[in-house]
């Protein structure tokens, strides 16, 4: 014991030494500070020289040396060719792979290997098989920190590719897709948590500066891991179609049907994609419930006697899963999957469930478009003349754009569903002609409430 603890005080006094020493360098503090001010107005070919000097000789001295470094690289990069080119990539490759040695606490394992892999991809200097062999390491081994939207797509890309050559399983495909797109979830869901605790602020303006620029971001950031999950889900493509899926786990029920893991996420993805009309279905349903009577064993249950157009029994179901789900975000779910059986008998039922699909989780979107939706499809029950019958539709647009403020990562369809509504909402001459400016229309159907009409 004292032998390794005299070891330990060896190496940490010999790594304190080498910090002390290479912050005596004159040489390297200078050139430091040049490169340092030249960087942060990003003239970063004037910074190269020095902060070369500084990276080779005192790597340890400052971080700026591995992030100001970066960027000065990536900028000769995009500024040169050839060989010269080459050489810059490989100077920033061996950048990546040595930053974790000096400043371990600032960069993780995943960031290291994606931002690699991602600059040799930009540069068209990574196979599919190195690409998938690389990336499946960092998610393998640091999952936690694998958040880069680009490199979960690459991940899940370079798979399907290989599949695509004959060289992986399909269920390899599947497997990989459930795990990089519950980590979308994941990441997600993480920043609508911010954005929801900000959105209040920004609806009572009472926003400051500092809380707007994070607002920004992490709009940007759920709008990207939406975008990447359209990506991931048109890659997938005919792989998932029921053709594919049944037989596959037709191929494998009887060896796996004792796993539950194999089990739920079978089912689950049969369910998702709506080959619930095979007898597979029932049979993969029944051994989840054997094996584990939860939430979603109820929610399929629903969804097979929705199927069967025993549309109250699936909705009872659906509130017994809503009852044994612990999960926020996964009541939300199911209470808005309920919410779409009920509008086929009752549209006033079904707001009532994406209310509580809203109350579960703030960031469902989705809910608060199929308010919309619904509201829409009210315009003729609501209102005794053409204009205030078309009033309702400025309610279900503004539904609409809340959907893209909860979830930026639907922005895009929330956006075309607010503006198709507009569009069918009373026109500026319609305003004009009927005095209403200003002035507030009721509605006495279910709708219920009122909306201000919009001043000239």
């Amino acid at each position: 014991m004292k032998k390794d603890f005299y070891a330990m005080m060896v190496l940490v006094l010999g790594m304190a030494g080498l910090s002390y020493g290479q912050a005596q360098n004159p040489e390297c503090m200078t050139n430091l500070s040049i490169y340092a001010e030249h960087a942060k107005v990003k003239n970063y070919e004037a910074a190269y020289q020095p902060w070369k000097m500084v990276y080779e000789t005192c790597p340890g001295i400052n971080k700026a040396n591995f992030s100001y470094g970066e960027k000065i690289l990536e900028h000769k990069i995009d500024n040169s060719s050839g060989a010269e080119k080459q050489a810059f990539i490989k100077e920033l490759t061996n950048l990546y792979d040595t930053r974790r040695q000096y400043f371990s606490k600032n960069y993780t394992k995943a960031e290291d290997i994606t931002d690699k892999v991602n600059l040799m991809y930009d540069n068209k200097m990574i196979s599919d098989d190195e690409i998938y062999l690389q990336l499946s390491q960092a998610f393998k081994e640091d999952r936690a920190n694998f958040d880069n939207p680009k490199s979960l797509y690459l991940y899940f890309s370079s798979l399907v590719d290989l599949h695509g050559a004959g060289k992986k399983e399909l269920q390899e495909v599947f497997d990989v897709y459930d795990d990089v797109t519950e980590k979308i979830e994941e990441e997600n869901e993480k920043y609508l948590k911010q954005i929801n605790l900000l959105l209040p602020k920004e609806e009572a303006g009472t926003l400051s500066s500092k809380d707007a620029r994070r607002l920004k971001s992490y709009n940007s950031y759920s709008e990207n891991y939406g975008k990447i999950a359209g990506s991931i889900d048109s890659k997938l493509g005919a792989l998932a179609d029921c053709e594919n899926l049944i037989p596959l786990y037709q191929r494998s029920f009887e060896e796996k049907k004792g796993d539950i893991a194999w089990v739920k996420r079978a089912v689950g993805r049969m369910f998702a994609k709506e080959c619930t009309d095979d007898p597979l279905f029932r049979k993969l349903f029944e051994a989840q419930l054997a094996l584990e009577p939860s939430a979603s064993a109820y929610l399929y249950g629903g969804t097979l006697k929705a199927k069967d157009g025993d549309n109250r029994g699936a909705i009872a179901d659906f509130d017994k899963a809503a009852e044994l789900e612990t999960d926020a975000r996964k009541k939300s779910s199911i209470l808005y999957k309920a919410a779409t059986i009920a509008r086929k008998f009752s549209k006033s039922q079904a707001r009532a469930y994406a209310r509580r699909a809203i109350d579960a989780n703030g960031s469902n979107g989705n809910a608060y478009l199929l308010i919309a939706s619904l509201y829409a499809s009210s315009a003729n029950e609501c209102g005794s003349t053409p204009f205030e019958k078309r009033s309702v539709y400025w309610l279900a647009a503004d539904m609409a754009r809340r959907a893209g403020r909860v979830d930026p990562s639907i922005s895009g369809r929330a956006s075309q569903s607010a503006a198709s509504y507009e569009a069918k909402a009373p026109s500026k001459t319609d305003i004009f002609n009927s005095g209403m400016a200003g002035k507030q229309v009721s509605f006495p159907c279910w709708v219920g409430g009122s909306v201000t009409v919009p001043n000239l």
